[in-house]
């Protein structure tokens, strides 16, 4: 299982856009040059992001892109799940036919239950932290203090 650029760039580009929400529609060229991501493939990436009503297109001379719902309400998982990125541990893609994955009907692996419950947990995990949440992780205030109770929880080494 491995995230490919697409959810990661889907994501990183959607936190640009929900950070600029204030000051109307944000263009994907401007996201592009600030996160150094082809402007193609986010044209690809918004398309989708469009269709599963994540993000609305404004056209004309001060047109781009804006959240089509709140920050809050979009989960990571909306995010992933909306560009086609495949979140799929298993190697039979789900189909429990692991050993025989060229023929229908071959056997699960002994593994497969391992898999499929990370793929939940994963699903779960991402479907539990929200834009909204990324948004906030990148004011600087929140970040010092996040930091401060990390160094204050870690255990003290025996002297």
């Amino acid at each position: 299982m491995r995230l490919t650029t697409k959810g990661r760039f889907a994501v990183t580009a959607m936190i640009d856009l929900a950070l600029r929400q204030g000051n109307g529609p944000v263009t994907l060229s401007a996201i592009s040059e600030r996160q150094e991501i082809s402007l193609s493939y986010l044209e690809q990436l918004f398309g989708k992001l469009r269709r599963h009503q994540i993000v609305e297109s404004v056209r004309g001379p001060g047109g781009g892109y804006n959240l089509a719902r709140k920050a809050a309400d979009v989960s990571v998982a909306d995010i992933i799940i909306a560009v086609d990125e495949p979140l799929d541990a298993t190697q039979c893609g789900g189909k429990e036919n692991c050993h025989s994955v060229k023929h229908p009907g071959g056997t699960r692996c002994m593994t497969h239950d391992l898999w499929s419950t990370l793929n939940e947990k994963m699903v779960e995990y991402l479907d539990s932290v929200s834009l909204q949440d990324l948004v906030d992780q990148q004011n600087p205030e929140h970040r010092h203090t996040e930091q401060s109770v990390v160094v204050m929880h870690r255990p003290h080494a025996a002297a």
